[in-house]
């Protein structure tokens, strides 16, 4: 469902969440480091946040990635969406193109209730919110993705 550009997205802004400030910078290295994800894949997606204000940035000797207010307060189906193209949650869950309520695949009415769940659950829930759960209940962001 996710692309892997996606997850790497989520992951990166999760942990700014969690551990960063305006006095609290993290740089590409660290959260490459940090999160272990490839370094330059991940400067290309973090900067690519920015000017849609996910997360912010600081050039300079003290600079680096980290979120403010107003970039916690963004939905986690907004990242997504930013990442992923509008259309995430929406089509097939096989991926065929003719696959409709009056044209239904296999799987059609399973895959509609999960994704329309998903859609609900994505578009509440602020990036704010998961920074709680991660700090209070100690949940990690690190590892490979298969």
């Amino acid at each position: 469902m996710l692309s892997t550009k996606c997850k790497y997205a989520i992951r990166s802004v999760l942990l700014l969440a969690a551990e960063s400030s305006l006095e609290q910078k993290w740089t590409i290295k660290q959260i490459s480091d940090h999160l272990s994800i490839p370094q330059h894949f991940l400067g290309k997606i973090l900067q690519e946040l920015v000017p849609r204000n996910i997360i912010s940035s600081m050039k300079g000797p003290t600079g680096g990635f980290y979120m403010n207010e107003q970039n916690r307060s963004t939905t986690l189906l907004t990242l997504i969406e930013v990442v992923d193209g509008p259309f995430f949650l929406q089509g097939c869950g096989l991926g065929l193109e003719k696959c409709s309520d009056t044209n239904p695949c296999p799987i059609h009415d399973t895959y509609k209730i999960c994704r329309n769940h998903l859609r609900e659950t994505f578009s509440s829930k602020k990036i704010s919110e998961f920074e709680h759960d991660i700090l209070s209940k100690n949940l990690f962001l690190h590892g490979s993705i298969k």
